[in-house]
C-alpha cells in the first residue's frame, strides 16, 4: 500500500499516513491489529496523538429527506506524544478491541450489507486531520453464525442488512446503533409473517437476539409488529440444536406470545417512537433490496461496494464528533 492522504489540515508539506490492517475478518470483541506507517514532512513535528476510530455509514432520515451520514462507534488511542522528523518513516504497531456490538459485514465471505472503516486521526499541534480510512471486514461470532445458519436451514431467506440509529429498550445496548438483519420467510410462513428483522446484542456475557416480525393482515385482523428477546450463550454454540431453538423462538414470535421477557420498545430516551435517534435508515450498501440472498442453503451472494472510500464519500465531521 501506498502513502495515500497527505494531511490538509497540518499544512502543505505536511506527514503523510497509512494504515494497515490484519488480513482476514475481525469478530466483534475481538482483537484488531495492524500497523499505522507515517512519513515525515518537509519539517520536524511533534506527533501528539495517533487515534483510530470504527466509523459505520448509515442512512438517517430528517423531517423532509434522508441525509447520509457517519456514525463513530469507538475511538481508541495507540501512540502520540513523540517527535517524526523531516521525511522520516515511522511505523506504530497496535492491537485494540474491538466493541462487543460491532456490526456484522459478511458471512462465509458474502457481504451482508454493513459498511465499516477504521479511520486513522493524527494530532499535530493542536490540529486534527483524518489521514487514511480502510474497510473494515467483521465475521460472525460462532452463535450469529449459528443462528443465521438455522434460519437458512429452516428455509428463511437473507434480504438486507440495516444499520438503525438509537437504542432498543430493554437491551444491554452500548453503541449508538444497531443492526437489523432483514429476514425473508418461507413460503409455508407466508401466510403468517410478511418479514423477520434479526438483531443480536452482543457481550462477554452472551448474546441476546430481538427477534421482529411484520405480522401478515388476516381476514378479521389487521396486520402488525411483534418484538420478542431471547438470550443464547457463547459457550453453547458447539453443543446446540440451534434449528430446533431458532424453529421454537419463531413459533413463538409468529405466534405472539410467550413466556419469555416483555419484548423491548424501540426509541430514544425521550420517546417512543418505534426507530428513534436523528433518524433510521439502511446503511450503504450493495444488496439491493428485494433481492433474496440466502445464509445457507443455495443463497446468492450480495453485491459489495467496489470502493470503501466511495460509501464513506462526503462524510459529515460534526457526525464523528457527536459520535
Amino acid at each position: 500500500m501506498v502513502f495515500k492522504k497527505l494531511l490538509g489540515a497540518l499544512g502543505v508539506g505536511g506527514p503523510s499516513v497509512d494504515t494497515v490492517l490484519q488480513p482476514g475478518p475481525a469478530l466483534p470483541g475481538g482483537l484488531l491489529s495492524g500497523e499505522v506507517r507515517l512519513r515525515g514532512g518537509g519539517s520536524d513535528v511533534t506527533v501528539d496523538r495517533i487515534s483510530l476510530l470504527l466509523v459505520a455509514r448509515v442512512e438517517r432520515e430528517g423531517q423532509e429527506e434522508e441525509d447520509e451520514g457517519t456514525v463513530v462507534l469507538e475511538r481508541f488511542t495507540v501512540d502520540g506524544g513523540f517527535r517524526l522528523a523531516e521525511e522520516a518513516d515511522h511505523t506504530v504497531p497496535f492491537t485494540v478491541t474491538l466493541p462487543w456490538e460491532t456490526p456484522i459485514t459478511e458471512l462465509h465471505g458474502q457481504h451482508l450489507g454493513a459498511v465499516l472503516g477504521i479511520r486513522t486521526e493524527l494530532e499535530i499541534a493542536g490540529a486534527r486531520d483524518k489521514g487514511d480510512l480502510d474497510a473494515l471486514a467483521v465475521g460472525p461470532l460462532p452463535a450469529q453464525e449459528a443462528i443465521l445458519e438455522a434460519f437458512g436451514q429452516l428455509g428463511y431467506a437473507f434480504r438486507s442488512a440495516d444499520l438503525e440509529l438509537g437504542h432498543i429498550r430493554g437491551t444491554g445496548q452500548q453503541l449508538p446503533c444497531y443492526q437489523e438483519i432483514e429476514i425473508l420467510p418461507p413460503a409455508g410462513h407466508a401466510y403468517a409473517v410478511n418479514e423477520i428483522e434479526v438483531t443480536f446484542i452482543a457481550a462477554p456475557g452472551g448474546l441476546e437476539v430481538v427477534i421482529e416480525a411484520d405480522k401478515a393482515a388476516g381476514l378479521f385482523t389487521e396486520g402488525h409488529d411483534t418484538v420478542h428477546r431471547f438470550t443464547a450463550s457463547h459457550h453453547a454454540a458447539p453443543q446446540t440444536d440451534w434449528n430446533a431453538l431458532v424453529d421454537a423462538w419463531l413459533k413463538e414470535v409468529i405466534a405472539g406470545h410467550g413466556s419469555h421477557a416483555a419484548p423491548p420498545s424501540y426509541g430514544d430516551e425521550h420517546g417512543d417512537r418505534h426507530r428513534s435517534g436523528p433518524g433510521a435508515g439502511a446503511v450503504v450498501a450493495g444488496v439491493a433490496a428485494g433481492v433474496a440472498v440466502g445464509v445457507v442453503g443455495g443463497m446468492v451472494a450480495a453485491e459489495v461496494v467496489d470502493e470503501i472510500g466511495d460509501a464513506f464519500e462526503g462524510e459529515d465531521e460534526e457526525s464523528e464528533d457527536e459520535g
